[in-house]
Formats: structure tokens, sequence, C-alpha cells
């Protein structure tokens, strides 16, 4: 299968599930002083999530021309010594502007993966991780997301297969200080231990092949209080 193949297959999926395909924006940000390049699907679509702007579409599908060389995503310095950093690339990504939440997006994901009619990926090299709970401010902990890992394994997973990541660092989504966060939850193929850039060769999941966050509760800054999000947004990114 052929990138245009994968690209166009994605889009198409989404399609089909009610989403409505959007052009990739600008790399240049327009009306947007926080970014120099665009670095992700979901810029164009902040002010949505943010609630200063409407679409007159609550699902959103696109393919995103994106540029990481600098700020929070600068994969400059790993480019070359890894075979998985680009400075550019296409994202692939849907969106939910308050419609569908992780029931639903658990469901498209493991269709588009799995079924023979999509990308027929073999269900034995597939893992997935969830949120497994963190320590945000001294005393103040967001519990594990138990939530998603019974839909992974009522969607068909084997439970041996959906490893609950604690820490904030893998499995949980967030740009800064303030604003929208959440716990997120991702799908790895393994490629085998040959495919590990550290030599492992006991590696469970080395490869991830896409990401779906829950922009669910925005943080309130440095103290770690998080309070529920108005509406929920699901996104899911594939790179």
């Amino acid at each position: 299968m052929t990138g245009n193949e994968i690209r166009e297959m994605f889009l198409r999926f989404f399609e089909e599930k009610g989403h409505r395909r959007v052009r990739s924006s600008s790399l240049v940000p327009m009306n947007d002083p926080t970014l120099l390049f665009t670095n992700a699907g979901m810029n164009q679509f902040k002010d949505v999530f943010l609630g200063l702007d409407r679409r007159d579409y609550a699902r959103a599908t696109s393919c995103q021309k994106c540029v990481r060389a600098g700020g929070k995503h600068n994969d400059l310095e790993s480019v070359g010594f890894t075979n998985r950093h680009h400075t550019f690339f296409e994202m692939l990504g849907n969106f939910s502007f308050g419609d569908y939440f992780k029931k639903d997006a658990i469901a498209f994901a493991w269709e588009l993966l799995l079924s023979k009619n999509w990308y027929g990926l073999p269900l034995g090299k597939l893992y997935f991780t969830v949120f497994g709970g963190a320590e945000v401010a001294p005393g103040n902990i967001l519990s594990m997301d138990g939530e998603a890992a019974e839909l992974w394994v009522k969607t068909g997973a084997p439970r041996e297969r959906v490893i609950a990541v604690p820490g904030l660092k893998e499995n949980f989504w967030a740009m800064g200080d303030t604003g929208p966060c959440g716990p997120c939850s991702e799908v790895h193929f393994d490629m085998g231990p040959a495919a590990s850039e550290d030599r492992h060769t006991d590696c469970s999941f080395p490869c991830e092949c896409g990401r779906r966050d829950r922009r669910r509760f925005p943080s309130t800054g440095r103290t770690g209080r998080c309070r529920p999000w108005p509406r929920n947004c699901p996104t899911w990114r594939c790179g």
C-alpha cells in the first residue's frame, strides 16, 4: 500500500462516518501568534475546541502538513538518529467537536485498523496503552483511565495487551501549564526487535502507529487542579 493509498483510505473512512474532509491549513498559521509553524492537525481547530469559534460540522478529518523544528514539539535533534522523527510530515487526524467521545472513537479506530475492508492489520501485532494515573501536584492524583481500558477490551482487544502507563509523559496530553489537557490512549504496532532503536530484544511495542487524544480536563495552572471541559472533544492522530 502506497502513502497516497494510506492517506486516502483514512480520509475516506472518516468521511463515511460523517466527518467533513477539511483541507490542510497553511504551514504558517494565520491569526495565531503562539506558533511559528503549524505542528499538529488540531492547530486550525484550536478556537473550536476553546468554544471561540463554531463550524457548520461537528466532525472533521484532515491530512495536515506539519513542521516540528522548534518549541515543545521539536524533533530536529532526533532526525537522522531514529527511524521515526521528521521535521516535515503529514499528520492524519479525525476530530469531534462535542459530538462523540471515547466509545465511538475507540470503535472507529478498531474498525479502521483491523477490518479487512480497511487497513486489515493483524491483531497479534497491536498493543493498546491508556493513561495509568499520575500525581499532578502534591496530594492531587488523577486516577487511571479505566474507562478507556475497558472499552478496548469490550471492542475486542486481549486484556493482556491493554497496558496502563503511569505518569504524565506518555499517555497524558498537554501543551502548557494552562489550557486543554487530558488522558490519551495509543495504539502500538510491534515491528519486532530488529526495529528497536536501542537494540532491545524484549520490547513489547516498539513502534507507535496512532494516537487518540481525549481533551477532557483543562488544567488551571501550576497548582495541578483540573476541571471538566464543557464538551468532550476527542481527536485521533496518525503521523
